[in-house]
């Protein structure tokens, strides 16, 4: 010890130092210096004093942070503020902590936010076992990295209102106790989402970002059609990209053969267009989103499935609004799927939220909901007052009594004054169809049949009020029954034939997801991207951007 302040002092030179500190310091101050290092041998000597003496740095350091939050002050308390980072003992779990948050960015979270050359420094230093400044830090550094991984980076709601997404996240108190008693790495490990799902999207990032390095997916292509049996110099562009984007190796070739073709239609499948084959303006702006955009978008969707990292329930139902489907799954496998008509991109967007689906309505009424009575059937009634008797309609004052058009004074009404309900009988013709499927919920979204049939021939299904229109709702509905009876089918067609609005209660309440996902995988394994109609990838990638995850630009 006195070696080493007398080298400090003397400018490296230890040949001062050989007389001792009495020597070395002025006497009046070497009672003092000699004082310091008999304390720092007598303080520091001993395991059992030092490891008291960390307790008693750490008590101080966790007191005084205005950092730390009372759950993790807590956790210090109840554990006589012993140290999980700093110390002998701690080394395997500061090993991966410095581990895990070195992989950051193969997650997509923000790298530079957790400090790894500070953590690293912290942790490694030979004045770690006594710094309870370095404990603080990795405490700080392993709940904001715990909770990125596990539960998302970002909060839905934040981000936009539009996301009522509830994330399921783990206490401090509950992530200390846990890293305190588990072995680290698996811990770890632990934390990264289970569903199949987000390790596909792993792989997926990891592809691109390969791809990137080696120039992206090619040359774009001349906006044209190009159809079957034509030969042309934009073919050869379009094998190109099409091989960089794993459909196989297509050669050069500009002869567009029935080879390309099939290749063509299953491209056009897995980005949600009409697999006609032909390579129309639409097919070609798809086939020219660049390596760096899909990577966006699978950046983007990692953090999705981290806000659902739950168990979603051996049976439940995934509304894809970007997709405009539906699906249940039982054990993880679909078992049903349906094509679906959602919200009209504006002030119509159906919001994502999590619920339970607890009943179906057979034969319902339509309440028209007051946003639609005053901006759209007020100003038909104005024109024709018997509109609502030639639709099945009948309007309803405040006392729900029935009221007929011709006796009110409708020009004195407008959109936001008008103060009458109006309802449509159930019917063939009741813009809910013959069935609805119902999981009560703030938003005022269900599932339900409609009459206008023809919508869901569309590519981009985006027509409705907010709520999601089912193309094949007399089959989702066996299939949601099949759980309660042995013949579903009859016993859904005895309520539907009474004509009167009946009630049907699901004996199992089914978990509903109603999200929102832009690049997922399909059924067959192969990775599916969809257009962002609703704007939501960009307003998430630049939340994600703002909070330090990096992507390098680079053109492909």
């Amino acid at each position: 010890m006195f070696l080493e302040i007398c080298f400090k002092y003397t400018r490296r030179d230890y040949s001062q130092c050989n007389g001792g500190i009495m020597n070395f310091f002025p006497k009046k101050l070497a009672s003092a210096a000699a004082l310091t290092v008999l304390v720092s041998l007598t303080i520091f000597g001993t395991p059992a004093v030092q490891a008291n003496t960390s307790n008693k740095l750490v008590s101080v350091a966790v007191n005084s942070n205005g950092d730390l939050s009372a759950e993790a002050k807590q956790f210090y308390a109840k554990r006589n503020f012993n140290p999980i980072w700093v110390g002998r003992k701690n080394k395997a779990r500061a090993k991966a902590l410095i581990e895990a948050v070195s992989s950051a960015a193969e997650h997509g979270l923000p790298k530079s936010q957790y400090q790894l050359a500070k953590l690293r420094s912290a942790l490694n230093s030979r004045r770690s076992n006594l710094d309870a400044t370095a404990e603080m830090f990795a405490t700080q550094i392993f709940l904001k990295y715990a909770h990125d991984l596990s539960s998302g980076i970002l909060k839905p709601k934040r981000v936009s209102k539009e996301i009522a997404v509830q994330v399921p996240r783990r206490s401090e108190l509950a992530l200390l106790d846990a890293i305190s008693r588990s072995n680290p790495t698996g811990f770890f490990k632990a934390l990264v989402p289970k569903h199949p799902e987000y390790s596909r999207l792993l792989e997926e990032k990891q592809r691109l970002e390969l791809l990137l390095m080696k120039g992206g997916f090619g040359k774009t292509i001349r906006s044209e059609t190009l159809k079957p049996g034509i030969s042309n110099e934009n073919i050869t562009k379009v094998r190109a990209r099409l091989s960089a984007m794993k459909y196989g190796r297509l050669g050069n070739d500009p002869d567009y053969d029935d080879r390309l073709r099939i290749v063509v239609q299953q491209f056009q499948l897995d980005h949600g267009l009409k697999p006609d084959g032909i390579i129309g303006p639409g097919t070609i702006k798809v086939l020219n989103a660049s390596a760096e955009q899909r990577l966006k978008q699978v950046i983007i969707n990692l953090e999705r499935e981290r806000w659902m990292n739950r168990s979603r329930g051996n049976r439940h139902i995934v509304v894809n609004l970007a997709d405009f489907s539906l699906s249940i799954y039982d054990d993880d496998r679909v078992t049903f799927t349906s094509n679906t008509v959602v919200g009209k991109i504006g002030k119509d967007r159906t919001p994502e939220f999590h619920d339970q689906m607890t009943h179906m309505v057979v034969n319902p009424t339509w309440h028209v909901p007051k946003s639609i009575t005053g901006k759209e059937y007020l100003p038909m009634l104005k024109e024709d007052p018997a509109f609502l008797a030639n639709n099945g309609m009948w309007m309803v004052d405040i006392n729900g009594e029935a009221v007929k058009p011709v006796d009110v004074n409708l020009d004195e009404y407008d959109e936001t004054s008008f103060p009458y309900s109006i309802k449509q009988k159930p019917s063939k013709s009741n813009a809910l169809g013959l069935v609805k499927f119902m999981f009560p919920n703030k938003h005022n979204i269900y599932l339900h049949d409609t009459p206008s049939k023809n919508l869901f021939s569309r590519e981009v299904r985006a027509f409705s009020h907010g709520c999601v229109r089912v193309q094949k709702p007399f089959e989702f509905a066996y299939k949601l029954l099949e759980k309660q009876t042995s013949d579903p089918i009859s016993v859904f067609h005895s309520f539907l034939k009474t004509g009167a609005e009946q009630y049907v209660n699901l004996q199992l309440p089914v978990p509903i997801y109603i999200v929102y996902r832009t690049a997922f995988f399909a059924e067959n394994g192969r990775v599916n991207f969809r257009n962002d109609i609703y704007g939501r990838d960009k307003i998430i990638f630049n939340a994600l951007n703002k909070a330090g995850v990096a992507l390098t630009s680079v053109s492909g």
